[in-house]
């Protein structure tokens, strides 16, 4: 279950505060996969990344139950000056994992990211796409209930995709998903309802033809 409360969330700009969310509630059914679709500016990674544990919200409360990933896709979240390999240590740390299932998954990370001898060197030596796949990577080690995707399809070349896909696609056998994404067919396809954020508000359909329809009005309505 994920609910939002009362969330506002804002940045401060040189022309003062620029709102994202004001007073944002709703609650998003369980083991339902979602699709999430808006305006570009409209909120969706911010939304993910206050999902995510990434960001937090200025006011309001976010209640979780179950074990949720940090957004796919996004190359942020490391330590730079730290290695591939002790970033990877790190986060298995936090998740409670003993020194054996350390190693094990290490080794996982490693084969599935591809990063070869980087994977010792600092993330600050990194480009953008293998901070991805690290992170990728180390998401693919983990069952979580609830996996976050924002726009992963853009990690690496196509056969590293065509194998991040079929990675996700097996998460999902026993796990769910929220995802964004602009490729609005994909999500028709593989969504159960769709959340979409325009008008300064937030819709959740559980018919994502109507979800669909509303997201062309807004986009309509912005030319």
């Amino acid at each position: 279950m994920i609910r939002l409360d009362n969330v506002t969330k804002y940045y401060a700009t040189a022309k003062g505060r620029k709102y994202v969310f004001q007073n944002l509630s709703f609650e998003l059914p369980e083991k339902t996969n979602i699709g999430v679709l808006g305006l570009n500016g409209s909120g969706k990674t911010t939304l993910l990344r206050m999902i995510g544990g990434i960001d937090y919200p200025n006011e309001g409360a976010i209640d979780i139950t179950g074990s949720i990933s940090w957004p796919l896709g996004l190359s942020g979240g490391t330590q730079n000056s730290l290695s591939g390999r002790e970033n990877a240590s790190f986060v298995c740390r936090v998740y409670g994992q003993n020194a054996e299932a350390i190693e094990e998954k290490l080794a996982f990370i490693l084969d599935f990211s591809e990063l070869g001898d980087y994977f010792d060197l600092p993330v600050k030596t990194y480009s953008s796409g293998m901070r991805s796949k690290l992170m990728f990577a180390m998401s693919m080690a983990f069952d979580f209930d609830i996996y976050l995707i924002d726009e992963i399809t853009a990690v690496g070349d196509a056969r590293f995709r065509a194998k991040s896909q079929q990675a996700l696609l097996d998460k999902r056998k026993q796990s769910n998903y929220i995802m964004v994404s602009h490729n609005v067919n994909d999500l028709i396809k593989d969504s159960d309802s769709l959340l979409v954020l325009g008008r300064g508000d937030v819709q959740l359909f559980s018919d994502t033809a109507q979800g669909l329809a509303y997201y062309k009005e807004i986009v309509q309505a912005k030319k």
